[in-house]
Parts: C-alpha cells; structure tokens; sequence
C-alpha cells in the first residue's frame, strides 16, 4: 500500500517532467546538491500542511518556478509545435501549464507516514546535471534493498541562472516519456489535427479544474 502511495506521489509531483535539455548554463554538483535538498524539504513541507488550499497554492507556485513548463509543453508535442500556428502556440503554452497545474491535484495529498530522502550521487554533464537519491518511507534503513525505499533520478538543467526539473526517472524509466507518448496519441486519434487537439486538451483540463474545486468546496464542509 504505501509503495502505492509512494508511486502516486511521484507521479502527480513530476508527470509532467521532460527528458531531453538543449542549451544551458554550467551546474556544479555542490551547487545541484544544495539545491535538491532545499527544493526536497520545501515539497516535504508542503505537504504537511493541513489546509488544502494553502498546500495547493505552494504546489502550484514550485511547479511554475522550479519546473521548465514552457520548454516541456513544446517537448511532449514534439514535431507537432512546429506544425502549430502562431496562433495555436500562444493558445497552448497557457493551455499545457494549466493542464500540468490541474494533473496532480486529483492524487491524494495527506500521507500519514514520513518521507525521507537522501543525495546518493551526482553526475553533470554538458547540458544538465543528474541528481540520484534514495528516497525512503516511515524512515526505515535507507538501502536501496529496503521493500520501502525508491531510487529516484533528478535530471536539472540551468537557465538565466535558475536550477529547473526537467526529467524524473524511477530506475531506468522515464515518467515523461510515457506522457509525451500519451499526447502523440491524442493527436494520432484526431488525424494529427492541431486545432482538435487543442480543442481535446482544453476539454480534459477544464474537466480537472471542475473536479477539483468540487474537492476543494467539500472540504469547506
């Protein structure tokens, strides 16, 4: 049950995590360190919160921060963005951040165990820097053995001076990948078509912003 919780955690905080940087500034791995364990006790934090919609507003503001949302948003439509109009790529920017804002919030929030996390390796490369950690439930031994402990990869890259999150992997997997496949499916359904597309993902997101302030009204009760 909580390797679920855990699972779930991990995909609503990073589902819309791309894999792939172009070009960036150099990070050092003391500098990707200290970043991680700060951004790792900020989210930490966060969820502890009890009121819903002060955890939200946190979540909402470390998505748009410390994720690179307009350069994934053109990733996971790959050869489609340059099929788009002008038009079509300012109506989609917009459209993907409150797609990627309204996604995690329809994962449980509340966890009653505690999450612990540590920097395992760090390795930088041209573009970006890859931070390994072992991320570990109720804070049992941290071993990467333990049936409660993950390996969780952080993949960053720096722009104008700022670290963002531009991939997750789960051991070998990226979580992104499979949410770039989803999108080249929707649009395969509609014939490639840019303008049904757009139409589809507006009618989904809309349809997770009604859910969840449905949520966020009971929890006034």
């Amino acid at each position: 049950m909580k390797s679920k919780i855990f699972l779930q955690l991990i995909i609503f905080c990073f589902a819309c995590f791309v894999g792939v940087a172009s070009a960036a500034e150099k990070i050092s791995p003391k500098e990707a360190e200290v970043w991680v364990n700060q951004k790792g006790k900020e989210l930490l934090e966060t969820f502890s919160l009890k009121d819903i919609r002060t955890k939200y507003a946190k979540l909402d503001d470390m998505f748009l921060n410390d994720v690179d949302l307009d350069y994934i948003g053109k990733f996971v439509v790959g050869k489609y963005w340059r099929q788009m109009s002008k038009e079509q790529q300012e109506r989609y920017i917009p459209l993907f951040k409150r797609y990627s804002l309204s996604l995690y919030k329809g994962f449980p929030l509340n966890f009653n165990f505690d999450i612990n996390f540590k920097v395992t390796n760090i390795k930088t490369e041209k573009n970006y820097t890859d931070i390994n950690t072992l991320i570990t439930l109720d804070g049992e031994q941290q071993n990467p053995q333990n049936q409660n402990s993950f390996l969780v990869s952080f993949r960053v890259h720096k722009v104008d001076g700022k670290l963002k999150i531009i991939d997750l992997k789960l051991a070998e997997s990226s979580l992104i990948l499979s949410y770039r496949g989803r999108f080249y499916e929707m649009l395969r359904s509609v014939d490639d078509e840019i303008e049904w597309f757009l139409e589809d993902l507006e009618m989904i997101t809309a349809s997770a912003e009604a859910q969840n302030q449905m949520m966020l009204e009971q929890e006034n009760f």
